[in-house]
């Protein structure tokens, strides 16, 4: 997690012990572009009551901090890389979700579903006037977590974009089930089940589907935390395969193994993995 200078419990400029001795609100701020969140950072400091706990970089970060750090309101970024916005509010749950204030670049049809379910959200290039009036919107949404009110607008929003099954589910919502990518100035979707395999490039994983490849900024043994462990196998420290394309397993030189997918393409297993790999093959 970045915390752009804040120690582990987020204390900066901004922070306080709130008004009238109030306990101040606890904020977590998450977006995969370092400027989104330096300007909401910026926006909340003015703000007496609010003490901004972390910033998170993408939504499997914000899914460990919010079980980790239990903030009251989450600046939320709906596109990102991997695990989006909706991805987190399905993981956490909609009934222990904090309040929530989307950071979206959606257009005006995505946005309606927002306003719909009384979900406040700041559309991109955002001003520091338009984080503070959402930030006033948080606050009920605190108190409408208490009555219940919270998660069920969280629910219906999931519903409305066919996020699938119960964000309470077990264990099954825990993975992965898409992976968000940006291609110039669109946003795609890419069904887990479509990928045929993951490849480390530095600090970014690049998803192989098909002749297509897609890079995402966040490092394999992060999204490897993220994967179905039935559906997907990492064979070497800078590859993850989908066991459902993999057509057979060669030895190879100097004890490892090639993993042949129905593609045709070989990829290399490492010894230590290969009686992993095999063992659920047999």
């Amino acid at each position: 997690m970045s915390r752009s200078g804040r120690d582990e419990a987020g204390q900066g400029p901004g922070t306080g012990h709130g008004e009238r001795g109030r306990p101040p609100l606890r904020v977590l701020v998450v977006d995969d572009e370092p400027l989104a969140r330096d300007c909401v950072r910026i926006a909340l400091r003015d703000e007496p009551d609010v003490e901004v706990v972390g910033e998170c970089r993408d939504g499997g970060e914000a899914v460990a901090a919010v079980r980790r750090l239990r903030p009251d309101v989450v600046f939320l970024d709906v596109q990102m890389p991997g695990v989006d916005g909706f991805a987190v509010v399905e993981r956490i749950g909609p009934e222990e979700m904090p309040a929530v204030v989307f950071v979206t670049a959606y257009d005006t049809h995505a946005i309606r579903a927002f306003e719909v379910h009384a979900l406040d959200y700041v559309l991109k290039p955002f001003e520091n006037a338009r984080i503070a009036a959402a930030l006033g919107r948080a606050r009920e949404q605190v108190q409408s977590r208490r009555d219940g009110e919270l998660g069920r607008r969280l629910a219906g929003l999931l519903r409305g974009y066919g996020a699938g099954q119960s964000a309470g589910a077990e264990p099954a919502a825990a993975y992965a089930s898409r992976f968000t990518v940006r291609e110039n100035d669109r946003i795609r979707f890419i069904p887990a089940e479509s990928v045929d395999w993951i490849e480390a490039a530095d600090n970014y994983a690049v998803l192989h589907v098909g002749e297509q490849s897609h890079r995402l900024r966040v490092p394999l043994q992060t999204l490897a935390a993220e994967l179905d462990p039935k559906r997907f196998f990492q064979i070497h420290r800078s590859a993850i395969v989908n066991l459902e394309r993999v057509r057979e397993i060669q030895p190879w030189f100097g004890g490892d193994y090639v993993a042949i997918l129905h593609s045709g393409k070989q990829l290399r297993v490492s010894r230590t993995r290969a009686p992993l790999l095999l063992r659920p093959m047999a």
